[in-house]
């Protein structure tokens, strides 16, 4: 199956899509010093006002291109593409790295999971996984928002959460039988599991999609999730 267009993009790194250096609309909002449009909100009131409102994010939707740029338009044109020169300034700011895992943590609640672990990218259940899990499955239009996610995640070097991420659903799916919907399945298998540059943790996770899916009797376990990001975290390699 051939990759999408999009993912085909992100992967070379948007070879044909030029250095704005004019732009700074992420940079700005990421210093918590340019609010976001349409909802006029700074970053730190953002996270705060929003963190469990989850009505507000799901039904809104112009938020989620500010709090996870990428170099690609979305469906906010009051939102900026992110530039090269920003991803540079950004991943030199502390303070711009933690507020964009504060956003991943916001929606990881929204969805029903929580961070264990910022080193290896380790998630579990959140409290309130059932209701959220239920959320997610039948509100295909988040499955987008994980795609944008994912690659910002990358773009920051900050490919622990994308392989967390990824494992994690495959374990809920492989071992519990959760989030295991045909379109969830269909996203993750083309698009998610795509959406990071690290080409041999790309394999590695593809491979293990594929054994999960085809292989009856092999189960991705939530012990093996644990033991696939140890290996990374200190080997630096899924790899036994």
């Amino acid at each position: 199956m051939s990759l999408p267009g999009d993912v085909r993009e992100f992967l070379e790194g948007y070879p044909r899509i030029p250095d704005e250096p004019s732009l700074n609309a992420n940079l700005e909002f990421y210093k918590n010093a340019r609010r976001c449009k349409p909802d006029n909100l700074l970053i730190d009131a953002l996270h705060e006002q929003w963190k469990t409102d989850y009505q507000r994010l799901e039904y809104k939707h112009g938020y989620i291109q500010w709090l996870f740029p990428i170099q690609e338009y979305g469906m906010n044109f009051e939102a900026q593409p992110l530039q090269k020169h920003e991803i540079a300034a950004m991943k030199e700011d502390p303070k711009v790295l933690e507020r964009l895992e504060r956003s991943y943590e916001m929606m990881l609640g929204f969805y029903g999971m929580e961070v264990v672990s910022k080193e290896t990218g380790e998630l579990r259940r959140a409290a309130n996984w059932e209701a959220r899990y239920r959320n997610l499955v039948r509100a295909p239009h988040n499955y987008l928002r994980i795609s944008r996610i994912l690659k910002c995640l990358s773009e920051f070097g900050l490919e622990q959460y994308n392989a967390g991420f990824l494992l994690f659903v495959l374990a809920e799916q492989s071992a519990n039988q959760q989030l295991n919907s045909q379109t969830i399945r269909s996203s993750m298998d083309r698009w998610w599991a795509n959406c990071l540059r690290g080409e041999e943790e790309r394999k590695w996770i593809n491979e293990t999609i594929k054994k999960v899916r085809n292989q009856s009797d092999f189960i991705f376990t939530e012990d093996a999730y644990r033991d696939a990001l140890r290996r990374r975290q200190e080997t630096g390699s899924f790899k036994d």
